[in-house]
């Protein structure tokens, strides 16, 4: 999370989590604090993070993670629900 580049507070995911019921709004909370919630809690970070040898990156939307990866060799791909994300082109 670290190596995102973003700050740690940025990563975590409210809706859907007990978020709001640890109370991690409040932004008194240490990254050590944050981290033992996200121990406790691994849904708590907004996914997906992805790492290549270039760049560690939260890549949402998905189509997010085009910009880390090598052109080369890239297979077309899509989203969950079929929505194509690169093509062969």
């Amino acid at each position: 999370m670290e190596r995102t580049g973003e700050p740690l507070r940025a990563l975590l995911r409210e809706k859907g989590t007990p978020y709001e019921e640890l109370g991690l709004g409040d932004l008194t909370l240490t990254d050590e604090r944050l981290l033992d919630a996200i121990e406790a809690h691994p849904i708590l970070p907004n996914r997906p993070i992805v790492v290549t040898p270039q760049e560690v990156k939260r890549c949402r939307p998905s189509e997010a993670v085009l910009n880390i990866l090598p052109a080369e060799g890239l297979e077309p791909f899509a989203k969950e629900h079929s929505e194509v994300v690169s093509d062969a082109t």
